[in-house]
């Protein structure tokens, strides 16, 4: 795998729109790289969410998102028109990305070893070398934790998620209904009969 302070390797890939992408279209810019196992499932779908939520900050920090996978052209804008995704996908069928990155390989699986795309993030600088390095990525809260390193935080300084909170704030809120809704229904106790 590429690791941090490594020259990031050139690629030249087709994007959803159509295009073809690589580092070299954007100077002057960070370029945050994303390899991703499969387009329209429910953690890469929250990945991609998450990383075109975060677009605008991304372009403030002076950052690009690019978001990499196995699957066809096709397959992306399909993924991409579904979920109104922001982010540039790009399709690496061949894994020429994939393996100079350090992206594909044996991983775990519900306890099973097998063969795939390891979900990683790459941070590159406007000089092509890589700032930070995230494998094995777990998906809920990783674009702000990478969003606060391209700001030149710490990850570990990252808020939460928003949408786990919401999440969560939501959860609670349901939990208290029903009991709130028991609790009228429920009739009152008449007064103790003084004896």
């Amino acid at each position: 795998m590429v690791n941090a302070g490594d020259r990031a390797p050139d690629f030249s890939l087709e994007s959803d729109s159509g295009k073809e992408v690589g580092l070299a279209d954007f100077p002057g810019k960070t370029v945050v790289l994303y390899f991703y196992p499969k387009d329209d499932t429910p953690g890469c779908t929250r990945e991609a969410q998450a990383f075109s939520a975060g677009l605008d900050a991304f372009a403030e920090a002076g950052a690009v998102v690019l978001g990499v996978s196995r699957d066809s052209v096709d397959r992306h804008r399909k993924f991409r028109d579904k979920y109104d995704l922001g982010v540039t996908l790009l399709s690496d069928p061949d894994l020429v990305a994939h393996n100079a990155y350090g992206a594909y390989g044996e991983k775990t699986m519900y306890g099973k070893k097998v063969t795939g795309t390891i979900r990683s993030t790459f941070i590159i600088g406007p000089d092509r070398k890589v700032k930070h390095v995230f494998s094995g990525v777990k998906v809920d809260g990783h674009a702000d934790a990478v969003l606060a390193l391209v700001r030149g935080g710490d990850a570990h300084e990252a808020p939460p998620a928003r949408r786990d909170a919401s999440k969560s704030a939501a959860a609670k809120s349901a939990a208290k209904a029903p009991a709130k809704k028991a609790a009228a229904k429920a009739p009152a106790k008449p007064a103790a009969k003084p004896r």
